[in-house]
């Protein structure tokens, strides 16, 4: 992982949005159907301008990147780009006014973090005649993709719509690291300094956190430390709540959900005793203020700014997916150095979980218009079955090689320590100067894990270059804590779309009510013994036995 990236970089990280479209009348599918017709034969690569509507970093430039060039000259394509930002609630609504306006690209190349097409999208536009099916343009053209999907059952299920078409790619980032998303990483210079131990249990924990605060840890002579923090990104609870009962929830808002099966039934963690217990929990962290106050409201900005001001570190833990989220990994002050993931905490009934996230996001990225001719179809899959090699998704996602990547050299050791080097990243200096280079997670479609652990990265695991590698070894930590009996595979699950509308305001409306209670009785400004019962009715009353009807039945329908 890019270090310098910190700040977006989430790859693979997975949602189970399924927000349905309000758009304008569009033309479905018909005996003009472009799809019901039969693919040219296309022989070398004739010169085409295919309109691509994509997300632009504020340090990228899509139309002068090092891969936009290799594209224009190995493919003869000319890519006409329509550009939003990397703030999903204003890129998913330009997303929404394109489509709705009937003026929008021949395809959309999108990042599950920033924003995508739902599951439900997918079938809706289908139906409209908006969105073409893939199959063909796969079967005829992208021997790679065919291949990769074959390969990977999970991916082509979340890929493949219940009539057997696939009317959009997802990204496959088999990311061992973003699979279990609760982390949180502790300052143990300070655990050193003050002679304790990381906490194993949650009442270790009170008493670590207790001593930070208290003790001046970063010896400064100053009450400035921040026991423990997070962001709007990097979710405070479940790191916690996982010492009570066991809350799939990602750190990262991919995974707002609380969902988990039971015997084959789906079901709702956060009206349940355990849950309560863990809010009681985190309710008396915070009374004593060892809680960061803006753990729960700041943007991922200002926890990078606690953990990086200060001329000694006043951040004594974050609950964040990497460490680079809330210190910046190289600075010349080594502070980055002195922090270490701390396993999952044991409750007091013996709790002792962490979140299994799927690390690929279920929709697609890939999305391919009616306004793409058979030719700027076959244009755009072939571009996409080049990312599927190993050349191509090392260009794509680095850039030039000798200016963001080289190729293994003696000495090099794959992140998989068993497995030969296939590549090793060009480490870019603090402030240097955006490269430019590739388009990064834009193009992500074949992180499988061998090509992941096959990247050469330094041994030592406190070097900038040996980062990837220290997320490695901490979320082994993690890895088996999950409670695998519960782990509900939202990313198999269609909804049907008739019921589009109906399950997104549920869910939206449920999860935010679960969220927003959280945080009050964290806060104190509920309390949750005097005013569970009248939350747990809440739900009820928002319609959650109506919720759990209709994922039950989508659940129902994946094959087993």
């Amino acid at each position: 992982m890019s270090v310098q990236l910190r700040k977006r970089r989430h790859a693979g990280i997975a949602g189970m949005t399924v927000l349905a479209l309000a758009l304008a009348a569009c033309t479905g599918g018909g005996s003009d159907d472009p799809q019901s017709k039969p693919l040219p034969t296309v022989t070398g690569n004739p010169a085409v301008t295919l309109d691509v509507f994509a997300p632009q970093a504020a340090d990228w430039n899509l139309a002068t990147n090092d891969f936009t060039k290799v594209v224009k000259e190995k493919f003869n394509l000319t890519m006409k780009w329509q550009n939003t930002t990397f703030d999903a609630g204003p890129a998913k609504e330009k997303r929404q006014i394109s489509l709705a306006s009937g003026d929008y690209p021949d395809l959309y190349l999108l990042i599950p973090w920033v924003d995508q097409f739902s599951q439900s999208d997918l079938l809706r536009l289908s139906n409209q005649g908006v969105v073409i099916a893939l199959n063909q343009l796969i079967d005829q053209y992208a021997p790679n993709v065919k291949k990769a999907l074959d390969a990977e059952p999970e991916w082509k299920a979340m890929a493949t719509a219940p009539d057997g078409k696939i009317y959009g790619l997802p990204q496959w980032v088999d990311c061992y690291h973003c699979s279990y998303q609760g982390k949180l990483w502790m300052n143990s210079a300070w655990l050193k300094k003050l002679g304790l131990d990381q906490p194993k249990t949650t009442e270790d924990m009170v008493k670590v956190l207790r001593a930070f605060k208290t003790q001046d840890p970063n010896g400064n002579g100053k009450a400035d430390e921040i026991p423990v923090s997070g962001s709007l990104r990097s979710a405070l609870i479940p790191y916690f709540m996982n010492a009570f009962i066991y809350d799939p929830q990602g750190t990262s808002g991919n995974n707002n959900s609380t969902l988990v099966l039971k015997d084959g039934k789906v079901d709702l963690q956060a009206n349940k005793d355990g849950w309560r217990e863990g809010l009681k929990y985190l309710n008396s962290l915070y009374k004593e203020g060892l809680i960061d106050k803006g753990a729960f409201t700041q943007n991922p900005d200002a926890l990078s700014q606690q953990g990086d001001s200060g001329k000694v570190p006043i951040l004594g833990s974050a609950t964040v997916l990497h460490l680079g989220e809330a210190v910046t990994i190289g600075l010349p002050d080594g502070r980055d150095k002195q922090y270490d993931a701390v396993p999952p905490l044991t409750g007091p009934q013996g709790v002792n979980h962490t979140g299994y996230n799927f690390p690929s996001a279920p929709g697609a990225t890939f999305v391919l218009t009616n306004k793409a001719t058979p030719e700027e179809q076959i244009q755009a899959i072939k571009l996409l079955d080049y990312m599927f090699t190993d050349e191509g998704q090392i260009n794509a996602f680095w850039g030039k090689e000798g200016k963001t990547w080289r190729k293994p050299q003696a000495g090099d050791v794959a992140l998989d320590k068993s497995l030969k080097p296939l590549f090793a990243q060009i480490q870019q200096k603090p402030g240097a100067p955006p490269t430019n280079s590739g388009w990064q997670a834009l193009a992500q479609y074949n992180n499988t894990e061998k090509y992941r652990n096959s990247e050469a990265i330094a041994t030592d695991i406190y070097t900038q270059a040996g980062y990837e590698r220290r997320l490695f070894e901490a979320t082994k930590l993690y890895e088996g804590k999950e409670d695998k009996a519960l782990v509900y595979p939202y990313w198999k699950v269609w909804i049907d779309p008739s019921l589009g509308s109906e399950v997104a305001t549920l869910q939206t409306n449920i999860e935010n009510y679960v969220q927003q209670n959280a945080l009050q009785f964290v806060t104190g400004s509920k309390n949750v013994d005097s005013d569970w019962d009248a939350y747990v009715k809440g739900l009820d009353g928002l319609g959650l036995k109506r919720y759990l009807e209709i994922q039950q039945t989508a659940y129902d329908k994946v094959p087993k």
